[in-house]
């Protein structure tokens, strides 16, 4: 079985909690199923569930190279130098990332508005990008765009391989079919 779920901000991304936030229990009520990678608390969308354990792994394990697309909107306005730095990699804490497909991108049409907002600095612009990789170091994105000085305000895990977080709002999910992964 596989469950799609569009995690929202400030949701842990496993089962168990101390109470004091919500976790994925919150949200989904179907028994024996684990969340294949994670999604920090400050970050949003799909988030692939899964029962089968060599599904789970194949789809968390980097040496796959499973694509996931984010929607990253950044401070400041991406350069074609900080985009070609992306796209080659960039050393993040002492480890190099493989190289990100990337592209500036108009504002996500019918974007959930996010809870809580973004922060808001009238002085500096914001910008959104399309940012695919095909590993998950903790934090990746958010480390690799504020590397080429574009810090990320909010993070939106759009596609995992093959399945989407489109039609599901924040907190909703949805069952979907194994597809073969590549």
């Amino acid at each position: 079985m596989i469950v799609l779920l569009n995690k929202p901000c400030g949701v842990l991304c496993q089962f168990s909690g101390d109470g004091s936030r919500r976790t994925l229990k919150d949200f989904v009520d179907v028994p024996g199923v684990y969340a294949a990678g994670r999604l920090d608390a400050d970050s949003e969308g799909l988030v692939v569930l899964t029962d089968d354990g060599a599904l789970q792994a194949r789809i968390a394990d980097p040496r796959f190279k499973l694509p996931k697309t984010y929607w990253v909107q950044v401070e400041g306005m991406p350069t074609p130098r900080q985009l070609d730095a992306l796209r080659k990699g960039v050393d993040v804490g002492g480890v190099r990332t493989r190289p990100a497909q990337v592209r500036a991108r108009d504002e996500p049409a019918g974007l959930w508005a996010r809870t809580p907002p973004i922060r808001v600095r009238l002085a500096i612009p914001t910008a959104w990008l399309m940012l695919t990789i095909a590993e998950g170091r903790n934090r990746q994105v958010r480390r690799m765009t504020a590397a080429v000085g574009l810090p990320t305000l909010r993070l939106i895990r759009w596609s995992v391989g093959p399945w989407t977080v489109e039609g599901l709002g924040p907190g909703a999910w949805r069952t979907a079919d194994a597809r073969p992964l590549p």
